[in-house]
């Protein structure tokens, strides 16, 4: 294969990634939707934000050649975590802390195992990404004992609902970024 061919192989993958960012950040945008809707109705949009985001990022790691199968594995955790939330769009609050909680440290896990074998731009995103996911996690579980407490007396209260929101919303911008830092990386020539 020619230079010229390899090239534009990597600015059209370079493309798609930074696509793929950019779609995760605005469907981080619809997260912030969440306090504006009936609880019923955010648990199908969490669902659908995650299963979307989910197939999102296994698209934009199917692109990235040294670690396809983490990166891949990092969307299906998301597209997982999404399922959950369609097929049983009227849990109790309390269990969908737990597996929001649970898919932010499977990611930031996964994420961390595969830094390694990135470059150093972009490995430095994916810790911040794991990081942030493993950070959100933690502050889901330290407000979790008050919180508990206040959705089992009033259910979901706005301003709780509000700060969930912006959990998942801080997420997806950290991925979105992510691959764009990836995407930028690729335009440059070196594997990401």
């Amino acid at each position: 294969m020619s230079e010229t061919t390899s090239i534009g192989k990597s600015v059209d993958r370079a493309r798609l990634i930074g696509a793929s960012g950019v779609i995760i950040i605005l469907l981080g945008s619809g997260a912030a939707m969440l306090p504006l809707i009936e609880w019923e109705a955010g648990s199908a949009l969490i669902g659908s934000l995650l299963l979307a985001g989910g197939l999102v990022e296994m698209f934009a790691g199917g692109l990235r050649r040294p670690i396809q199968s983490l990166a891949m594995l990092a969307g299906a955790v998301t597209a997982l975590a999404g399922l959950l939330f369609i097929f049983d769009p009227v849990v109790q609050f309390t269990p969908v802390i737990y597996i929001i909680v649970a898919w932010l440290v499977l990611r930031s896990i996964i994420l961390l195992l595969a830094s390694p074998w990135s470059k150093r731009p972009v490995r430095l995103w994916m810790i911040v990404s794991a990081a942030t996911d493993f950070l959100l996690a933690l502050l889901l579980l330290a407000g979790m004992s008050i919180a508990t407490l206040v959705v089992l007396l009033f259910g979901p209260t706005p301003e709780f609902v509000a700060s969930f929101s912006w959990v998942l919303a801080l997420s997806f911008v950290g991925t979105g970024l992510l691959l764009i830092n990836v995407a930028s990386c690729e335009r440059q020539g070196s594997d990401a």
